[in-house]
């Protein structure tokens, strides 16, 4: 479990290849929109997307406002309430 991205409004958590795990298989990320109190974790082929997409985007070197526009794309996806324990 890795931190990769921390704004005040995003953050993002890369969890690594797990083949004995079918949803890590290719690796996860949950996505967490901090104002909204809410998160998705993704997997397997979404996954991989998210990551090449990541990869086009931090080759442009986007401004912290672009990062989080390009989150902000997977909001509608996001049905799980943020819980603190």
């Amino acid at each position: 479990m890795n931190v990769i991205y921390n704004s005040e409004q995003y953050s993002v958590v890369e969890f690594g290849a797990d083949v004995g795990r079918e949803a890590l298989r290719f690796g996860g990320y949950e996505i967490m929109d901090k104002s909204g109190k809410k998160e998705i974790f993704i997997g397997g082929p979404l996954a991989e997307a998210f990551r090449r997409n990541v990869e086009n985007l931090i080759a442009t070197e986007p401004s912290i406002e672009e990062i989080d526009a390009f989150l902000g794309n997977y909001d509608s996806l996001m049905s799980q309430p943020v819980v603190l324990h």
